[in-house]
């Protein structure tokens, strides 16, 4: 049965995403930072293997989201003032071609600013999420479409590091979690938004018993598909649980990712789907692996196995035979994903910390670092080989997206596009 479970997710992925495709929500096509496709360049500098680039205003986490030719941006006016502003770049043409205000009242918290979300795209419209809470559609044109703002809704957001969360799109909805209560005594919820309408679909709570700032999220989502059925997945609060999409009740929950009752295990690496088991990291250990089909408390029940040197802030990656992690002082681990054991690791990357999370393509695995903007490309597989370590000596939050031959790459100063597009 579990097999059987592999092969329709496995067959489900392959689907939805063509040889080349878009880049259409932070975690890509698939929505597990994989991409299908392959001749990627390997090296580059600042000079050589770049199509083109765009100069940034201020640093951002938030990742680029590409659908055809154009590409989106949360961006922030400023470091840690200004406003929040929506970009549409056209790949032709190598430009804004519109750029709309969805907010006011950028700061700064820490090292990012509240242009962390990623925006998320259907090919049609785009919406995007700020760190302030207002919610906006757009069409491809830049007419807004809709505005929400969820704070006034639904309260202040009470994270220690402001809010980063980007949505999950899928089937028409957007799945908008706020996980907090180191600033707030408020309950933490997810909703579910009609993306046509921007109207709430549904409001859960989700109580958990975490203390201090250990309630605090900065996670997506992930999406859960498996024998026919379809759950979203919330990590945050020491616990992973399970919800029905149509009604957002909670399914399953297992505890375990705060074995210590640690008051400040705050979870920011989000939960990936891979093959037939969730990879639920947080902060460094203990990292679950889940297998689905749970109902109740699947704490002991469901788990697979689990591992003591995940990684706190980037997402781990899976290519379906391994699981890979890299920590944020640039440690690198392999993990067969059915057992849990350790193929290879430690191996370190370029001496740095690291926020982005890693992406995986063309048989190969790019990830970039925070102060320096190194981006190691190393090989998938059972042996560490690293092929390159490209530097581009700028600031670097954002993950890497894919699409069409093309690596974008968002640093502090400029969007860099690496490599030829190919059509």
């Amino acid at each position: 049965m579990r097999k059987l479970v592999f092969v329709v997710v496995l067959c489900t992925a392959l689907a939805v995403e063509p040889v080349f495709a878009d880049w259409p929500q932070w975690r890509g096509p698939s929505l597990n930072g994989v991409s299908q496709e392959t001749g990627l360049p390997t090296t580059w500098t600042t000079t050589e293997g770049i199509a083109w680039k765009l100069p940034m205003p201020a640093r951002s986490g938030s990742t680029p989201i590409i659908a055809g030719d154009l590409v989106f941006l949360n961006v922030a006016t400023a470091l840690s003032t200004g406003d929040l502003e929506l970009w549409a770049i056209d790949r032709t043409k190598q430009a804004a071609i519109w750029k709309r205000t969805v907010a006011g009242g950028n700061n700064q918290q820490r090292k990012q600013n509240m242009s962390s979300p990623s925006p998320v795209t259907d090919g049609k419209t785009v919406w995007v999420m700020t760190g302030v809470g207002i919610l906006k559609a757009f069409d491809f044109a830049g007419k807004e479409l809709w505005s929400r703002d969820i704070q006034k809704d639904y309260g202040q957001f009470g994270l220690n590091w402001g809010y980063a969360s980007s949505p999950l799109l899928h089937a028409g909805s957007l799945y908008v979690p706020v996980l907090h209560g180191m600033k707030t005594d408020d309950p933490s919820y997810i909703l579910k938004i009609d993306a046509a309408s921007g109207k709430t679909l549904w409001h859960v709570e989700r109580p958990t018993n975490a203390i201090r700032e250990s309630p605090d999220a900065y996670i997506t989502p992930a999406l859960l598909q498996y024998d026919g059925r379809t759950e979203i997945v919330i990590t945050g609060g020491d616990v992973v649980t399970g919800h029905d999409p149509s009604t957002g009740k909670e399914l399953w929950r297992a505890d375990g990712l705060n074995p210590n009752n640690n008051p400040a295990y705050r979870i920011v690496a989000s939960p990936i789907i891979a093959g037939d088991l969730i990879i639920a990291p947080t902060r460094n250990r203990p990292m679950l692996a889940l297998r689905p089909g749970g109902r109740g408390d699947v704490t002991t029940s469901h788990l697979a196995w689990s591992f003591n040197n995940g990684p706190d802030v980037p997402s781990p990656v899976s290519d379906g035979t391994y699981v890979y992690l890299v920590t944020d002082n640039g440690i690198v681990w392999c993990l067969d994903r059915r057992t849990g054991r350790v193929v290879y690791g430690p191996e370190r990357l370029a001496n740095d910390v690291y926020s982005a999370s890693p992406v995986i393509a063309d048989g190969k695995i790019y990830v970039t670092s925070e102060n320096s903007g190194i981006t190691s490309v190393y090989k998938t597989g059972p042996k560490f080989e690293l092929l390159a370590q490209n530097s581009f000596d700028d600031y670097t939050l954002s993950s890497i997206a894919i699409s069409q031959g093309q690596l974008f790459l968002r640093t502090q100063s400029a969007l860099w596009v690496i490599g030829e597009r190919t059509k």
